[in-house]
């Protein structure tokens, strides 16, 4: 008896696996390091395949990085819509961005992109997803220029923290740093 087929996927099916592949790997190893036969092999398509959809390794670097912006943009907005006020908007966009980094595979594709900023489409494409970040989170919270560079800058704390594998420890440094991030943005 012959085995079922596997389902067969739309293009813009395969495209998203293959974008999610991306992420894992390109976080991992970076846009230089990461071998496009290696993302075919985890989708399980052709590394023609993959450049028939995407061109090249680097666009196809550049979908993973935007799909981690907007996937950032969405749960900040989500968050931000859910808010009661501009504390509440704060505080559950500072929620929503704990548990994005807490996936490992999210805060490698972003460490990645930044690192990758000498490239200028990437620097681009990394202002540009920067910059809705910010917004919604201005959006949401009226905040001013300071109190953005400060809840962005416990963010980016939070990535280095994260990255050491720290951010969640019980006791010393690391708790205390997360603690810092996670308290109150006091409007004027």
């Amino acid at each position: 008896m012959k085995a079922p087929a596997a389902p067969r996927h739309t293009a813009d099916e395969r495209r998203e696996e293959i974008i999610r592949a991306a992420v894992t790997r390109f976080g991992k190893t970076g846009l230089y390091g990461t071998s496009t036969e290696a993302i075919a092999r985890d989708v399980g398509v052709s590394q023609p395949y993959l450049f028939r959809l995407f061109g090249t390794k680097k666009e196809m670097f550049m979908a993973a990085v935007g799909w981690a912006f907007d996937h950032t943009v969405e749960r900040f907005r989500e968050a931000g819509e859910a808010a009661i006020d501009e504390h509440d908007a704060f505080r559950r966009i500072g929620y929503a961005y704990e548990k994005l980094i807490s996936d490992r595979r999210y805060l490698d594709i972003q460490l990645q992109a930044y690192a990758s900023t000498s490239d200028p489409e990437i620097r681009k494409l990394v202002n540009d997803g920067f910059g809705r970040m910010v917004l919604e989170i201005e959006r949401h919270t009226q905040a001013s220029p300071q109190q953005l560079a400060v809840f962005i800058g416990r963010g980016m704390l939070m990535n280095v923290t994260s990255s050491m594998g720290a951010l969640n420890d019980p006791e010393g440094w690391a708790m205390m740093i997360r603690e810092g991030c996670m308290e109150e943005i006091h409007f004027d």
